[in-house]
This record gives structure tokens, C-alpha cells and sequence, in this order.
């Protein structure tokens, strides 16, 4: 007897033949978004390391998805001493405003300025620096507050 292909497809790719799609929450309930407005021009982030360093969340899928959750929110860095992190989850930015000097441990550096988008994975040791200030929002696999 000849396979249909859906028989075929399925196992290899069992989520396109599922009922439960991206986004659904498993049942038949709507699933309200969070809004948060005007948050680049009116959010400051608390200074978080050395005079210059300035990070803060705006947003977390904490309460909704304790054990994977993602948080959101602006870091600014203005001129002065250069900040040198380590990441201990997976993280996202792009640059809004201003500039950085981005670089890491293998000696990649680059000169960043707004539009730009780094992923910066779990492990990598970055090192931030600029001539005058920079902004970015940024998003990571981790709780509120735990950068």
C-alpha cells in the first residue's frame, strides 16, 4: 500500500499536523499582550555598575512562563569606564541611539550604531564600551532582574 505523504511528513514533523500551534496556550482561552508605552522616551534604566552603566526591565514573561522566561528592557552606556560582562543566558540587542565598541574574547570588535542587532550567546565575555553614549533595548533568556 502506497504512503500518503502526510503519513510520511508527520512523524518527521509532528507540530505541522498538531492541533496545538505557536502561540497557543493548550486550550480555547484568549491570551491578552502586554503594552508598555512610550518606554524608550520616558523608562530610565538604574545604574547598575561602575558611574556610566545603566540597565533595566521593562517587560518579563516570568509570571506566565516561570520556567523559560524572557526579559526585556534598555541598556544605556555613557562615556567612562568600559563595561565587561559575561552572559549567562542568551541575549539579544539592537542598537537605538548612539553608538557602542563592541568586542570579546576571540577579538572580534565591532563599531555599533543604531539599527544594528547583536546576538550575544550564553558564555561569551563582551566588553562595551563608546565616546559618548549608547542605547539599545535588548531581550534574554532569563528572569527579571538577573543580569
Amino acid at each position: 500500500m502506497a504512503a500518503t505523504l502526510k503519513s510520511i511528513l508527520k512523524p518527521i514533523f509532528p507540530f505541522f499536523f498538531s492541533d496545538n500551534k505557536m502561540g497557543s496556550t493548550g486550550d480555547s482561552s484568549p491570551v491578552a499582550f502586554n503594552y508598555f508605552a512610550q518606554q524608550q522616551q520616558t523608562f530610565k534604566p538604574p545604574l547598575i555598575a561602575n558611574e556610566n552603566a545603566f540597565l533595566g526591565d521593562v517587560a518579563t514573561s516570568e509570571k506566565e512562563n516561570p520556567k523559560a522566561p524572557v526579559s526585556a528592557g534598555f541598556y544605556r552606556l555613557e562615556k567612562g569606564t568600559p563595561l565587561v560582562y559575561e552572559y549567562t543566558y542568551d541575549e539579544m540587542k539592537i542598537i537605538l541611539e548612539g553608538h557602542f565598541d563592541i568586542s570579546d574574547e576571540t577579538g572580534q570588535k565591532v563599531h555599533a550604531t543604531k539599527g544594528d542587532v547583536f546576538y550575544f550567546p550564553k558564555g561569551s565575555k563582551i566588553t562595551f564600551t563608546t565616546e559618548d553614549y549608547g542605547l539599545a533595548f535588548y531581550t534574554g533568556q532569563r528572569k527579571q532582574g538577573a543580569a
